[in-house]
């Protein structure tokens, strides 16, 4: 049988390797600053960047609540956020807008 990670409906791998995170899911200085300047706060920087990763890696958006602790908690550490910093997401309008930024950014 077919591992669900070879569907054509992409989900996060049960186990993420430290190379993995490393190679898919570290911010370019370039994504970073893009990212600061286009939020306005912690969280949406973090839910923004997370977003942005996962649709280069799996070519669609997971809902913020699917990404994996260890995946956020590395990004989160990455761009130094502080301890405890969530992806959220107060307004759908704002998740949609992003989803808008992220696509344009991407091609």
């Amino acid at each position: 049988m077919t591992s669900i990670e070879r569907t054509a409906y992409p989900r996060f791998k049960r186990l993420i390797t430290a190379h993995e995170l490393h190679l898919f899911f570290s911010p370019t200085r370039d994504e970073l600053q893009w990212g600061a300047d286009v939020t306005d706060g912690d969280e949406h920087l973090l839910a923004l960047l997370l977003m942005l990763k996962s649709y280069q890696r799996m070519d669609c958006f997971p809902a913020l609540e699917d990404v994996p602790e260890r995946v956020m908690e590395f990004v989160r550490r990455q761009v130094g956020l502080p301890e405890g910093t969530l992806p959220l997401y107060r307004a759908e309008r704002t998740a949609k807008r992003h989803r808008g930024l992220v696509r344009k950014k991407v091609g």
